[in-house]
């Protein structure tokens, strides 16, 4: 299959300064050699952006619906490529790219719909003297950098909310999964976009990525990643007064007590542990279960572990696919490992499956008897990994499930006692607290809190960070006086 190799930037698709092998994580081959940015590509997309900013921010709502829904038509006619692309450069499960896929479609249709809901409004005056109106505009032009782990998915929780605010937008996918993104840059060079609108540039590395953020034109930084790059990022954009909205790391809790649907607990982790290889931010990395379950518990886990289907084979259900790339293997082995030598059991997995001799892949693994000391505790591990911490009761949890030095994103909460779950969800320090269940979805807010992020993807709230208040005040006239006076 040929894949897209080409960066789009002004408008048009344009071959780079370099070039970068693209390698499927499941095969370890190449599957594309794509175009990298240089500096002078990223300044003559940063240039674009800025001379598309007046125009884009001017066009009426109506019309930047239209672009919008002709992109989103585009990516509706081509599902079976796009999804061809996240398959091949992560190695993802075939099945499990239709979340990326489908992101980005109803993206550009909630954002399409939810800013002709913006509205301005008016502020009262106490003297009587003026009229206040608070006016919404674009906040200006945005930088978005994305992580691998979903490339399409990503991409449309930037792409919506910056296209409908009117905000011109550079996106710097990962250098690991540039290829989707490059899809969807031809999709916009195809209907004709207007230059600036859209630009899509990968590089490879920090040291052009960094030109970035640190020019003065963006106004408004955006990314998915972890909390040492979001660091990073504001480091190198403190040359100007910029917004920032990022999706940082975690290291997620998941509290299950004694009276847990214990069927549903363990779906939920094993779900979110072994799908896409356990590489998503929201994945619960201490899974915390009350002494008088855990046997129960955890036999139920390794049951659901022991039966996920571990490969790539687009014909196939496959549970669980490759990590992305040998440093993540040899990482996430490292914790491994280091917890059994500190005294946890591994009770599956732990090291490459039997049957597959190549590819980065990690056998589904359960550890118990994880404690505090353990790094597989104190790291967000972003693998197929889970890690059973028993409790025997519940003075001290509250303590362990928010001792988070990388900040909150999600934690977990199982129990029948709704009492009980209100009170860890009003102390637990999570951007979101998921009670019995789990659900996301483009109307919901997501985002965390601390080093977990600022800002929020998704919902109408994401809008906000592409838009910014302004006061517009009059004085009353004399005539407008004497009509309040009578």
């Amino acid at each position: 299959m040929n894949f897209p190799t080409q960066m789009y930037i002004d408008g048009a698709l344009a071959e780079g300064s370099g070039r970068k092998d693209v390698i499927n994580p499941a095969t370890e081959e190449p599957i594309a050699n794509v175009s990298t940015a240089g500096f002078e590509d990223v300044e003559r997309a940063l240039q674009s952006a800025k001379a598309a900013f007046p125009g884009w921010a001017a066009t009426p709502i109506a019309v930047r619906q239209v672009w919008m829904r002709r992109l989103r038509d585009e990516v509706i006619a081509q599902e079976e490529f796009l999804r061809d692309c996240v398959h091949q450069e992560m190695g993802k499960p075939w099945a499990q790219t239709h979340e990326d896929w489908d992101r980005l479609v109803v993206s550009l249709d909630f954002y399409a719909e939810e800013i002709a809901r913006i509205q301005d409004y008016g502020l009262a005056d106490r003297a009587g003297t003026h009229r206040h109106r608070m006016v919404h505009e674009p906040a200006g032009v945005a930088v978005a950098f994305l992580a691998w782990n979903f490339p399409l998915l990503n991409l449309a929780f930037k792409i919506g909310p910056a296209m409908a605010a009117g905000c011109p937008i550079i996106i710097r996918p990962s250098e690991a999964t540039p290829i989707s993104a490059y899809a969807v840059g031809a999709l916009c060079a195809k209907i004709g976009l207007p230059k600036g609108v859209v630009q899509i540039l990968c590089t490879d590395g920090y040291d052009v990525a960094d030109a970035l953020t640190a020019s003065t034109i963006p106004q408004v930084v955006t990314l998915i990643g972890s909390t040492k790059t979001g660091q990073h990022i504001m480091r190198t954009g403190a040359t100007s007064i910029k917004r920032y909205s990022m999706e940082l790391g975690g290291n997620a809790p998941m509290l299950v007590f004694e009276d847990a649907d214990l069927d549903l607990a363990a779906d939920i982790v094993t779900g979110v542990k072994f799908s896409n290889a356990g590489q998503i931010c929201v994945s619960p990395n201490r899974v915390f279960v009350a002494e008088a379950v855990r046997e129960a518990f955890t036999e139920k886990v390794v049951d659901r572990a022991k039966a996920a289907k571990v490969g790539f084979d687009k014909s196939a259900e496959i549970t669980t696919g490759p990590v992305i790339d040998a440093r993540a293997w040899t990482r996430i082995k490292h914790l491994i490992d280091d917890a059994v030598a500190d005294g946890a059991n591994l009770l599956a997995g732990g090291d490459r499956p039997a049957h597959l001799n190549k590819g980065h892949y990690i056998a589904p693994t359960v550890l118990g008897d994880v404690t505090e000391t353990m790094q597989v505790y104190q790291q967000e591990t972003f693998g197929p990994v889970v890690s059973l911490v028993p409790f025997h009761d519940d003075s001290d949890l509250l303590r362990m499930a928010n001792d988070c030095e990388e900040g909150g994103l999600t934690a977990y909460i199982f129990t029948r006692d709704l009492a009980r779950a209100e009170r860890y969800a009003s102390q637990l320090r999570y951007g979101e607290i998921q009670i019995n269940g789990l659900k996301y979805d483009i109307d919901l807010p997501h985002g965390g809190i601390g080093q977990s992020g600022i800002g929020h993807d998704c919902s109408a709230l994401a809008l906000n960070d592409y838009l910014v208040l302004k006061r517009v005040t009059r004085a009353f006239d004399s005539s407008e006086f004497e009509g309040l006076n009578t």
